[in-house]
């Protein structure tokens, strides 16, 4: 599977020739290998890149933001001018995507797509989501300095990979928009020298040599026709053609001996990932008990679907219990059907509140349990503590379902606590899927009971029943 080698151009200083570098790299990588695919997008919103690169002036159905919503980078990518390849580029991505992408997920990503060759990420200078994925991507990071200020600016960039747990050693500095007029006095002849002793004495690597500051280039992105031109095609009386010549060398070879390895390194590491996913999924539903707690009978697919799964906080135990076992057990076991059952619409709304939430149950002694029913943030809505000899005499007449439950989850020598929860999907099992499984942790994990009956729930026997 082809993957691309990822150039990342970043700077958290405007003006230092970042843009002017990532577009004019392309061209040269093009004109270097005219066999190499050559991609360009940009994550900033001046859209230099789409007014050097672009062949029509029709609006683009797509562009850089559709990365970000499942849009395969294949369909996004157009080919333009020069005989490089472009993602166009979106006026602003932070309305365009409302939620902001993780540092990770340009990386999934490109690590999926078949795109081969080089890709040249030109970013925006302030460290934005879109900058921190381009950065996180990365085989090669290029950060062009002017000036001490910029060059400062780098240590930023350069947490960036620490805090990721990241080697730094992507990260290359290239003295940019150098005045060759402008000498010193001392072991430092010029700007260029002067900028990489800097670099060097503060722990950065720098590429071989620099681009120049000129007006030639600089006129390149200012005539009658709003075109953006290459350096290559429309400079190369200039200083700045032999050096974007001289840097696209070096960026080339480093292509050819290292390859997409960052695009590897991300996609072995996010299989194995899935695998571990896949296993401890696998794991869960082997310990899955294969009859329901209650009434002790095999369920079928279509009662799967719709029953309650429970899961003990020690999870030695977890299985699912049939829809109508969990009902008849809170009304006939815990409640009473001569105090609870007689009013259907009460069944019928205690029926649609289990729909939406979790319910808590802990054993406090061989007498009594306790019930709560709980938000989806496992904040507790209303709890019940009931009596469980009470109880036994009306499971003599009734159902056994309420001592069943205990005898496999609660027993008296074991205290824990069992977690409900009823499934809504449209397939058996997908409570145990990652996300839901660890929300229901998550829930499980900050649930909370008081070993005492709240003050405003009122006995069932006048009439004012406080469902959990």
């Amino acid at each position: 599977m082809s993957r691309p080698y990822v150039i990342t151009v970043s700077s958290e200083k405007g003006g230092v020739g970042k843009t002017t570098l990532a577009t004019n790299l392309a061209v040269y990588l093009k004109a270097l290998s005219e066999d190499l695919p050559v991609t360009i997008l940009s994550f900033d919103n001046h859209f230099t890149v789409d007014r050097m690169f672009r062949l029509s002036s029709d609006q683009a159905e797509y562009h850089v933001g559709h990365l970000f919503r499942d849009v395969a980078a294949t369909e996004l990518i157009r080919q333009g001018e020069y005989g490089v390849q472009i993602i166009p580029s979106c006026h602003n991505l932070n309305i365009f995507n409302k939620q902001a992408p993780s540092d990770e997920q340009l990386a999934e990503i490109l690590s999926k797509v078949h795109l081969g060759g080089v890709l040249i990420i030109d970013t925006c200078p302030i460290l934005d989501p879109y900058t921190r994925n381009a950065l996180y991507a990365a085989d090669r990071v290029i950060v062009p300095i002017k000036d001490a200020p910029s060059l400062e600016n780098c240590r930023h960039l350069a947490n960036f990979f620490t805090d990721h747990g990241i080697s730094r050693s992507p990260l290359r500095l290239l003295p940019c928009l150098i005045d060759s007029r402008i000498h010193y006095s001392g072991p430092f002849r010029n700007s260029y020298q002067l900028l990489k002793a800097y670099a060097i004495n503060r722990g950065y690597r720098c590429l071989e040599g620099f681009i120049a500051k000129s007006p030639k280039v600089e006129s390149l992105a200012t005539n009658p026709e709003g075109k953006v031109y290459p350096v290559l095609t429309h400079g190369r009386s200039t200083d700045v053609h032999l050096q974007f010549s001289h840097l696209a060398r070096q960026i080339y070879l480093e292509y050819l001996e290292k390859g997409p390895h960052r695009m590897g390194e991300i996609f072995e590491g996010q299989r194995t990932r899935e695998q571990n996913l896949v296993r401890r999924e696998q794991e869960r539903r082997q310990r899955l008990l294969g009859h329901c707690l209650c009434c002790a009978k095999q369920l079928d697919q279509q009662q799967l679907q719709k029953a309650f799964y429970a899961e003990t906080s020690d999870r030695e135990l977890c299985g699912f219990i049939e829809e109508n076992c969990f009902y008849e057990m809170i009304f006939n076991d815990l409640y009473g059907e001569q105090k609870a059952g007689s009013s259907s619409a009460i069944r019928e709304l205690f029926r649609e509140s289990a729909q939406r939430s979790y319910f808590l149950m802990q054993r406090l002694d061989t007498a009594k349990i306790t019930l709560a029913r709980l938000d989806k943030n496992g904040e507790t809505l209303s709890q019940r503590t009931s009596d469980i000899k009470t109880t036994r005499g009306l499971l003599r007449r009734g159902t056994p379902f309420l001592h069943n439950l205990l005898e496999h989850a609660l027993p008296q020598n074991a205290p824990g606590k069992l977690l409900l929860l009823r499934q809504n999907s449209g397939h058996n099992g997908q409570i145990l899927a990652e996300a839901p499984y660890a929300r229901f942790q998550t829930v499980f994990s900050r649930a909370r009971l008081d070993f005492e009956t709240p003050e405003d729930v009122k006995d069932p026997g006048q009439n004012n029943l406080v469902f959990p």
